[in-house]
């Protein structure tokens, strides 16, 4: 496979997520079209007073053939990457490098998939679904995601408008630190797995479910094992990444 390639890129915009997520929007500086898979991941070149800093993001945008894509970035306390990119002004370019990644998944994929996502490990997901809607993708996919809040929850207006639009869509929130007025699903995301496995075999779709899981390391690993283990999903339609 050829080397990933370096570009320059200019943040056009950025925007609130939740109290420590902002949302990044960049334009490729030459015009180039931006080609990437749904899933894949970019480095970017921090030039920091103490050195150049690499850090990698998940492209949270779809592939539509345009020179701009999108990130979210967590505030980390003491990280300097984090605190220079919410920090950045429009205008600023930063040397990219990339496409990277193996956890995709193809926008024309007709398999249900159930999409798994903590934190800032929605963003691969939401350029999956994006992706397969923007195809008018039919297939059933379903996306389940956890936070300890409900502040917490990042990009909730746009999947519940989604889910409301496309009867394939469902979107599912699960919080771990819930206030009591708080109706929706509780607790930690491994706990609704097994249901909405279940609900995508029930649904009669002519395949297994696929299950696509991405945040911590704690988190995709037990999702990982309910999958193999309890579920007995083939390991080949369990695809995972992590970000610790």
């Amino acid at each position: 496979m050829p080397a990933p390639e370096p570009f320059d890129l200019r943040l056009v915009a950025s925007r609130p997520l939740a109290p420590s997520v902002r949302a990044l929007r960049f334009d490729r500086v030459d015009g180039r079209p931006i080609a990437f898979d749904p899933g894949q991941w970019l480095n970017l070149v921090l030039p920091l007073p103490a050195g150049e800093l690499r850090r990698a993001y998940s492209i949270a945008s779809a592939p539509d053939g345009t020179s701009t894509i999108e990130i979210a970035v967590t505030l980390v306390a003491g990280g300097a990457g984090s605190a220079h990119l919410h920090a950045l002004r429009e205008g600023e370019v930063l040397r990219a490098i990339g496409p990277q990644g193996f956890f995709t998944r193809a926008a024309d994929d007709v398999a249900p998939a159930l999409l798994v996502g903590t934190g800032t490990g929605i963003t691969p997901l939401r350029s999956m679904l994006a992706a397969a809607t923007g195809a008018a993708s039919t297939s059933p996919i379903w996306v389940l995601f956890g936070a300890r809040r409900e502040a917490d929850v990042i990009y909730r207006g746009e999947l519940e408008a989604l889910a409301r639009e496309r009867p394939n869509v469902r979107y599912e929130i699960t919080l771990s630190q819930p206030s009591a007025a708080w109706a929706g699903r509780r607790g930690y995301v491994q706990a609704h797995v097994p249901e909405l496995v279940a609900g995508l075999r029930a649904a009669g779709a002519p395949a297994e479910p696929h299950v696509y899981v991405c945040g911590l390391e704690r988190m995709v690993k037990a999702v990982r094992a309910t999958c193999r283990g309890d579920l007995g999903l083939d390991r080949r339609n369990v695809h995972a990444e992590r970000y610790d």
